[in-house]
């Protein structure tokens, strides 16, 4: 049951309109597949795509193509009352702790709102009785209850966000850059709750993150974005040890080496440039003008995803 898919998203587009003849195209074509209990981490600079992919997984966006494939269930044109039920299995940490949580409400409102719209208790002491338990396990007290966000530090607000998170017990929970907001002290200690959580419950992960060595900790399998885009998908350990595409290895290269020698010794300079615009791309392959390797057809056919190694796919033409 452990290997058995989750989540699997298939061939997922996501446009946003924003003139009569231009459309950004935050996610193109994206595919991979979530095991059942394991983490699946997603990663890439900031404006790769990666929280748009992941609203519009939960949702929150209405994909323009392509599948979610939620425990056997096509959710991706589902109408909001059949996707009712399908919410309770599918979860979402928010990035940002100050924002995400409401300022008129307590604690305790806050973490039973969930609750309450699926209806899952039968009376306010087994509502009581859940909040407790779940305060208690994210690292609170039951006092906490009754205080409101700007009493606790960013810290604590989180753990607030993914104990409403949590409550409901979801299958699948879609964690978006939990962490980015926190001190790193801070950063492993919620990362090691979400672990303890799951090694409890067989909750899966889709884990989105720019902080490439915490990814490497928190995740079975990673998908590398640029642009709106996979680039590279594969087990968190090969990804590290054998990255393929230049972008990886451009991104692995930014990892700080506390070694001084170590990190003059690193053959790779990083990357070049900036971004460029997810308005109308041209055609062919999102990174060229960026790598360092590109040839002629990279500026004209935009590579597709094959499999490079057993169970390593890469989509770039160096290794067709």
């Amino acid at each position: 049951m452990m290997e058995q898919p989750i989540l699997q998203v298939e061939h997922l587009t996501k446009y946003f309109s924003v003139g009569p003849k231009a459309e950004v195209h935050a996610v193109d074509d994206v595919s991979f597949t979530l095991r059942r209990g394991r983490t699946f981490g997603l990663v890439g600079e900031s404006g790769c795509g990666k929280s748009s992919c992941a609203r519009t997984i939960i949702r929150i966006y209405e994909p323009s193509e392509g599948k979610i494939i939620l425990d056997g269930q096509d959710i991706a044109h589902m109408k909001q009352r059949q996707l009712q039920p399908i919410r309770r299995k599918m979860q979402m940490i928010f990035q940002d702790p100050y924002a995400s949580l409401n300022a008129r409400m307590t604690v305790h409102d806050i973490i039973a709102e969930p609750l309450k719209a699926h209806h899952v208790c039968q009376s306010r002491k087994d509502m009581d009785d859940k909040i407790f338990a779940m305060l208690e396990r994210v690292g609170l007290t039951a006092e906490h209850a009754g205080r409101y966000a700007h009493e606790f530090s960013g810290g604590q607000r989180q753990r607030v966000g993914i104990a409403r998170a949590l409550v409901l017990n979801p299958e699948l929970v879609i964690c978006d850059e939990p962490i980015s907001a926190l001190d790193v002290s801070i950063q492993a200690q919620v990362v090691n709750l979400l672990r303890d959580y799951q090694q409890a419950e067989g909750t899966s992960y889709l884990f989105i993150a720019h902080d490439l060595s915490m990814v490497r900790y928190v995740s079975d399998d990673v998908g590398v974005m640029y642009l709106g885009q996979l680039v590279e998908t594969c087990e968190a350990e090969e990804i590290y040890d054998h990255p393929l595409h230049p972008y990886t290895k451009g991104l692995l290269s930014c990892i700080p080496i506390a070694d001084p020698k170590l990190a003059r010794a690193q053959d790779n300079p990083g990357i070049e440039g900036d971004l460029p615009s997810p308005v109308n791309p041209k055609p062919g392959c999102r990174f060229c003008t960026r790598c360092p390797y590109a040839k002629p057809i990279c500026h004209e056919q935009n590579p597709a995803l094959k499999e490079a190694a057993p169970g390593h796919f890469v989509a770039c033409h160096l290794y067709e």
